[in-house]
């Protein structure tokens, strides 16, 4: 039975659950500001369940890895969607700030301290 670490909480899930779900029932904040109310409820098109993910879960489909290219900031801290995500063994979950989770400001990022290289890229 995989574990799931998020925000200093462990919680365990079945292998092949998908991670939205499970962060959801475990009362995990998968959503940030208005994104909990204007969101896609988990049909993989809004991007605004992007978390940050070590672990062992299913490889990005060609669909997400195109739709985190959208999201500004995505790429550069390797994010993916939870909702699009199947658990398959331990995974660490990490999330970011920001409508699109990817505010990383001085948050700490799997136990260390941010650094600029952690910071998405700015377009204006």
């Amino acid at each position: 039975m995989p574990s799931i670490r998020y925000a200093n909480r462990t919680f365990s899930c079945d292998a092949g659950d998908n991670l939205r779900k499970v962060l959801l029932r475990s009362k995990a904040p998968v959503y940030n500001g208005i994104a909990r109310i204007v969101n896609c409820r988990g049909n993989g098109i809004c991007g605004m369940c992007t978390v940050r993910l070590r672990g062992s879960v299913s490889w990005p489909s060609t669909y997400e890895t195109a739709l985190l290219r959208l999201i500004p900031g995505a790429d550069t801290l390797g994010l993916r969607l939870a909702c699009l995500c199947t658990v398959h063994g331990d995974v660490a979950v990490e999330k970011f700030g920001g409508t699109w989770g990817t505010d990383c400001g001085n948050q700490r990022h799997f136990g260390r301290k941010a650094t600029s290289g952690d910071l998405p890229n700015q377009q204006h």
